[in-house]
C-alpha cells in the first residue's frame, strides 16, 4: 500500500495524474519484472524502492512532453519507458521494440497479464521495420548516442514527428554531432522524485519539419 501511495503522490509531483487502478497495474508490472529477473537479466536494479524511482517514475517523468503521440519505444528492454507510459495513458498507442527475444517474451507476457490493449510488442532491430511503418514519436531510454539513435530510427519517424531521447547528464557533445537535417527542438531538465541523479529529455526534429 505504501508503494501505491508513494507512486501516486510522486507522479503528481511531476504533473502526471494516475488513478489507483493504474498505480496497481504499475506495481504489478514491477512485480513481473522482479519475478522474471530471477531467470532473465531484465534489469540490474533489484531493490523495490529503487525500481519504483529508477524505472517507473523515471519513465513517467517524460509523459508531459510526449503527450498522447503514437510512440515507438526502441531498445525497450523490460518495457521502459513504453509500458509505464502506456499504463498511464490508456488512450495512447505504444509499440515496444527490442532485438532480444527473451526480453520481448517478457514484454508479451506483461502485456497479457496486465491487460494492456494499447501496446504492441515487436521483436527485431528498428532498421528492419517494414517501409512505411512510421510513428509520431520515437523514444529511447538507453539505446545509443544521439547520432546513432537518429540515424537508425529515421525511417520510422512520421513527417512532423519527434525523437525523444532520455539522458542523464546534459549531452552537449552528442548534440554537436547530430546528423544533417536534424535539429534540436528542446532539452528538458527532468526532476524525478527520490532519484538523486541528473535527468534530461532531448527532443529532436527534422530541421525542415
Amino acid at each position: 500500500m505504501r508503494q501505491l501511495n508513494d507512486l501516486i503522490a510522486h507522479a503528481q509531483e511531476m504533473g502526471v495524474a494516475i488513478g489507483s487502478e493504474q498505480a496497481q497495474q504499475l506495481v504489478a508490472y514491477l512485480g513481473l519484472i522482479a519475478k522474471w529477473n530471477k531467470v532473465h537479466n531484465l534489469t540490474a536494479v533489484r531493490d523495490a524502492d529503487k525500481m519504483l524511482s529508477h524505472h517507473i517514475l523515471d519513465s513517467l517523468s517524460v509523459q508531459p512532453y510526449v503527450g498522447l503521440l503514437g510512440l515507438l519505444d526502441v531498445g525497450s528492454g523490460a518495457g521502459l519507458p513504453g509500458i509505464p507510459l502506456a499504463i498511464a495513458n490508456p488512450g495512447q498507442q505504444v509499440s515496444v521494440m527490442d532485438s532480444n527475444q527473451k526480453k520481448t517474451s517478457f514484454l508479451r507476457q506483461a502485456v497479457m497479464e496486465l491487460g494492456l490493449k494499447n501496446v504492441t510488442v515487436i521483436t527485431g532491430r528498428v532498421e528492419s521495420l517494414p517501409a512505411g511503418q512510421r510513428y509520431q514519436g520515437v523514444i529511447s531510454r538507453a539505446f545509443a548516442e544521439l547520432e546513432q539513435f537518429v540515424t537508425l530510427t529515421r525511417a520510422a519517424l512520421a513527417p512532423g514527428g519527434r525523437w525523444f531521447a532520455m539522458k542523464g547528464a546534459y549531452p552537449g557533445v552528442e548534440l554537436e554531432h547530430l546528423p544533417s537535417g536534424v535539429g534540436l527542438a528542446s532539452v528538458e531538465q527532468l526532476s524525478v522524485p527520490t532519484l538523486d541523479a541528473q535527468r534530461h529529455l532531448v527532443i529532436l526534429k527534422e530541421s525542415h519539419g
